[in-house]
């Protein structure tokens, strides 16, 4: 998932915004859903989609690390699943030298 957002300590990063890249793993059992193709045992990803572009878009975090916290506790808490990974990169790093992104990596389960 690609959003644009304002999260970075840098007073540029707060006012010019740059883009945030963010991927989530869900683990839960599907084989009921597979089995009976039942849409009711599986997870709504419209709805996970748009839970992650309230966070991104619509908050303000100093640190990634935060962002991907936050995102990862709301999923948990609001869809039928065991454990989540999210990832988020931010390919804009105010860094002096070469890099393609910085990314953080969380996983956490009820």
């Amino acid at each position: 998932m690609a959003f644009f957002a304002y999260h970075g300590m840098a007073p540029t990063e707060k006012l010019q915004g740059q883009r945030f890249f963010v991927d989530v793993d869900l683990y839960l059992d599907l084989e009921k859903a597979g089995e009976g193709d039942d849409i009711t045992r599986t997870v709504d990803y419209e709805g996970v989609f748009n839970t992650v572009k309230d966070h991104v878009e619509g908050k303000r975090f100093h640190i990634i690390e935060a962002l991907a916290e936050a995102v990862a506790t709301t999923l948990l808490a609001g869809y039928p699943v065991d454990c989540v990974t999210v990832r988020v990169r931010k390919p804009s790093v105010p860094i002096q030298g070469i890099l393609d992104y910085t990314e953080v990596e969380i996983t956490r389960t009820k």
